[in-house]
């Protein structure tokens, strides 16, 4: 199985989880949003796999690039 790194594409601090460590998930779904500039942004998986690692809490500031989860596919 593949290790997936999902990153974040902006800056900004984590709004809501929505998906867990063992959570089975496909391709384009959010895995966290992540709150910037009044706006609700989606990381959305590229992958279908289950979710190893959430890297991030609720509330945590987040960069540009910043790895926020770890899938297995």
């Amino acid at each position: 199985m593949a290790r997936i790194e999902i990153k974040s594409e902006i800056t900004g601090t984590v709004w809501q989880l929505k998906s867990q460590p063992g959570d089975k998930v496909d391709e384009g779904d959010t895995l966290i949003v992540i709150e910037s500039m009044k706006m609700e942004i989606p990381v959305i998986t590229e992958d279908s796999g289950t979710v190893v690692e959430i890297l991030v809490k609720e509330k945590d500031p987040v960069a540009e690039g910043q790895v926020v989860a770890i899938l297995e596919g």
